[in-house]
C-alpha cells in the first residue's frame, strides 16, 4: 500500500503481525552481526546528532537573554537621564551564535554519516538475505512450487525484502533518535524549570489518549480499504485478461457497472480511512499547541517576576515544540517494525522449508541391466493425497520410443515428473542405466534428459541465447546447426535482426509454432540420451504443425524417448504404447496390438476419428 503523509502516516494502518516477534527479530539481528561495530557507530552518531540538536536551543537562548537584559539596562539608563547606545555585548552574542552554528553543523554531519553508513549496511544485510533466499529456492522440491503461487514467492523475494531494507535504513536509527530526543528534551526542560516541565508533560497522556482512541478506528477502515482494493484489482485484472470474451458477448456495459460499484465502495472506505487517520496529526498539534500556550503564559509570568530569563523561556518553548514529536514517531516506527518483522518471518518460513532429499543408495546397482529406464513396483502420491502411481512396472530399452496415453488425471505428467526426479517414488525402484535414480544427484539424472513441453518456456533475451541455453559452452556453429535441424533457421533469418532478435517477457513477438521450434532447437543442442516430448501442435497452423512434426521425428531418431500423446495418430509408429488410467498401466503394446485387443486404447483412438451425427 502506498504511504503518504507526515510522521504519523503509519499510525492506524493495518499491518501484518508476526506470529513469533522476538524469535524472528533475534534471527534478523543475527544477519546484522557481521556489521555490529558499524551499527554501534551508527547509534553513537545518531545519539551525538540528537544531543547537539537538543542542547543548541538553550545556548541560543543565552543570546536572547543577553539582548533582553541589554535593552532593559538601556531603558533604565534613559530613565536616569543617561544617553548613549544600547550596551549590547556583541562579542558574546557572536560567540554564542558561532557555538550554536558549530553544534548544528556537527549535528547535521553526524546525521549524514549515520545515514550513509546505515544505507550501506542495510543493503549488505538484505543482499546476504536475498542471496540466501535465492540459494534456498534452488534447493526446494518441486512440490513447494506446486503449492505456492508465483505471486506469493515474488512477494517474499521483492516486497518483503524491500520492507526490511527500508526499515533497517531509516526506522532503526530513527527509533534510537526518537527515544534519545524524548528523554533528552525532557532533561533539558527540567534543567530550565520543573514547574514548566510538569505543565508540558500534561500533553503526553493527552497525546497517547488521542492515538489510543483514533488509531483503532482508523485501522478498521484501513482493513476495509485493503479488502475493497483487492476486489477492485481482481475485477480489473479479470476484465483485461478476458477482454476478448467480454467484447464478444457485449458485456462492456455490465463490466463498467460492476467496476463503478466496486470503485464507489473503495472510495468510501478509502475516504473514511484517510479522514480518520488524518485526524491524528491535527489533534496532536492541537494538544501540543495547548501545552505551548500554557507554557508561554506561565513562562511570561515567571520572566516578569524575575524567576526565569527570557532566553530560557524561548528555549523551553522550542523544547515543547519537539516534545510530542518523538511520541508520534515511536508509535509510527513500532507499526513499521512490526510489519518488517512479519516480512522477515515470511522470508524465514521459506528458509526453513524442507529441502529436496539428497541421493541415497537404497538398492544395489544392476551393472548388467539391459534397460535404459526401468520401473519396478513403483508407487507415488502427492503430499496429503492418496497414491496416484500404483505398482508400476515398465522396462524401456535404449532407443525405444514409448508413447504415454490416457485421459486427464491418468498420471501422465506425474510419470514425467518421476523420470526427471522432480519427485521421488515412495515405493519400489526407478533405475537409469541400472542405477537407482534416488542414489544419484538430481543434476546427474537430468544430464541424461531433455524436454520439449506443450507450454514453451523462453526467457527475455536473444533467440541465439535461448537456443544456446540447451548446452553451456556451445559454439556458434553448433547453435546454427541445431536451429537448422529444428527447421527454425529459415524463419529466424527472416526476422529483422535474425538470431539477435530480442524476445520479450512472454516471447509474444513470435508465434506459438515458432516458439515451439526454438524449444526443439534447444533440445537438439542439448543432444540428450533421453527425450521427453509433450506434443504441442494443437494451436498452430497445418504448415507449422508439419514442420514441428518433422523436427520432432528427427530429434527422436536414435534416442530413447517418452512421448505424452494427445493426438493418437502421431504415435502409431511408437515401439510401445502404454495406456494409463488412475495411475496404473492398464494396457501396453504397439498400435496394431492394442487396436486388435479392442480395449481402452482402441476406444480412445476411435473416439478421435468418429464424427458424431448432427
Amino acid at each position: 500500500m502506498p504511504q503518504h503523509g507526515g510522521p504519523a502516516r503509519n499510525i492506524g494502518r493495518t499491518v501484518d503481525k508476526p506470529k513469533n516477534f522476538w524469535q524472528t527479530a533475534w534471527r534478523l539481528c543475527k544477519y546484522m552481526a557481521p556489521w555490529k561495530w558499524f551499527l554501534f557507530f551508527v547509534f553513537v552518531f545518531a545519539i551525538g546528532s540528537v544531543i547537539f540538536q537538543i542542547i543548541s536551543p538553550k545556548i541560543l537562548g543565552e543570546a536572547t537573554t543577553e539582548i533582553f537584559n541589554s535593552v532593559i539596562k538601556y531603558r533604565r539608563m534613559q530613565a536616569n537621564g543617561q544617553g548613549g547606545p544600547i550596551p549590547i555585548n556583541f562579542d558574546k552574542i557572536k560567540g554564542i551564535l558561532l557555538t550554536v552554528g558549530i553544534m548544528y553543523f556537527l549535528s547535521a554531519g553526524l546525521g549524514l554519516f549515520q545515514q550513509l553508513i546505515m544505507a550501506n549496511i542495510s543493503q549488505k544485510i538484505v543482499f546476504r538475505l536475498r542471496a540466501d533466499l535465492k540459494d534456498k529456492l534452488q534447493r526446494l522440491p518441486i512440490s513447494y512450487y506446486d503449492t505456492h503461487s508465483n505471486g506469493d514467492i515474488m512477494s517474499r523475494a521483492v516486497n518483503d525484502m524491500d520492507n526490511i531494507a527500508g526499515t533497517l535504513q531509516q526506522s532503526l536509527a530513527q527509533m534510537v533518535t526518537s527515544v534519545v530526543t524524548f528523554f533528552g528534551v525532557l532533561l533539558m526542560m527540567f534543567t530550565i524549570s520543573w514547574q514548566l516541565t510538569l505543565i508540558a508533560c500534561i500533553t503526553v497522556p493527552m497525546a497517547i489518549l488521542v492515538i489510543a482512541i483514533i488509531a483503532p478506528r482508523s485501522q478498521k477502515y484501513f482493513a476495509k480499504q485493503q479488502k475493497s482494493l483487492g476486489l477492485l484489482n481482481d475485477q480489473v485484472e479479470e476484465s483485461y485478461a478476458g477482454h476478448t470474451v467480454l467484447k464478444t458477448f457485449n458485456k462492456e456495459e455490465d463490466s463498467l457497472k460492476k467496476f463503478s460499484k466496486q470503485n464507489a465502495l473503495y472510495y468510501k472506505s478509502s475516504w473514511k480511512a484517510q479522514f480518520i487517520s488524518g485526524l491524528i496529526m491535527p489533534v496532536m498539534n492541537f494538544v501540543k499547541n495547548l501545552g505551548y500556550v500554557f507554557v508561554a503564559v506561565v513562562g511570561g509570568v515567571n520572566v516578569a517576576k524575575g524567576n526565569l530569563t527570557l532566553g530560557n523561556v524561548q528555549a523551553f518553548l522550542q523544547y515543547v515544540n519537539q516534545f510530542t514529536q518523538p511520541i508520534t514517531q515511536i508509535a509510527n516506527i513500532a507499526n513499521t517494525i512490526q510489519a518488517t518483522v512479519a516480512s522477515a518471518e515470511r522470508i524465514f518460513q521459506v528458509l526453513d522449508e524442507e529441502e529436496m532429499e539428497k541421493g541415497k543408495n537404497l538398492q544395489p546397482d544392476q551393472t548388467d541391466s539391459d534397460y535404459k529406464i526401468e520401473f519396478s513396483n513403483a508407487a507415488f502420491g502427492y503430499q496429503g493425497k492418496q497414491q496416484l502411481i500404483k505398482n508400476m512396472n515398465l522396462a524401456v530399452a535404449e532407443g525405444e520410443k514409448i508413447a504415454i496415453v490416457g485421459p486427464t488425471g491418468a498420471g501422465k505428467t506425474t510419470l514425467v515428473n518421476l523420470l526427471e526426479r522432480f519427485y521421488d517414488i515412495q515405493e519400489g525402484t526407478l533405475r537409469l542405466d541400472g542405477r537407482e535414480t534416488r542414489s544419484l544427484p538430481r543434476s546427474e539424472v537430468r544430464k541424461h534428459f531433455a524436454m520439449v513441453l506443450q507450454d514453451t518456456w523462453l526467457f527475455t533475451g536473444t533467440i541465439y541465447d535461448n537456443i544456446k541455453y540447451g548446452r553451456e559452452g556451445a559454439g556458434k556453429e553448433e547453435v546454427l546447426k541445431a536451429a537448422k535441424a529444428a527447421h527454425a533457421d529459415s524463419f529466424i533469418r527472416q526476422l529483422p535482426k535474425g538470431y539477435k532478435t530480442i524476445l520479450n517477457e512472454e516471447a509474444s513477438n513470435i508465434s506459438q509454432g515458432q516458439r515451439q521450434l526454438l524449444t526443439i532447437a534447444r533440445a537438439f543442442l542439448a543432444d540428450p540420451e533421453i527425450l521427453i516430448l509433450d506434443e504441442a501442435t494443437s494451436s498452430v497452423d497445418t504448415r507449422t504443425e508439419t514442420l514441428i512434426q518433422k523436427a520432432m521425428n528427427k530429434l527422436l531418431k536414435g534416442r530413447t524417448s517418452f512421448v505424452v500423446a494427445h493426438r493418437l495418430s502421431t504415435i502409431r509408429d511408437a515401439d510401445k504404447i502404454i495406456v494409463m488410467n488412475h495411475g496404473a498401466i492398464i494396457e501396453a503394446g504397439n498400435h496394431d496390438a492394442l487396436m486388435h485387443k479392442n480395449g481402452f486404447y482402441a476406444d480412445l483412438y476411435n473416439s478421435q476419428f468418429t464424427t458424431s451425427p448432427v
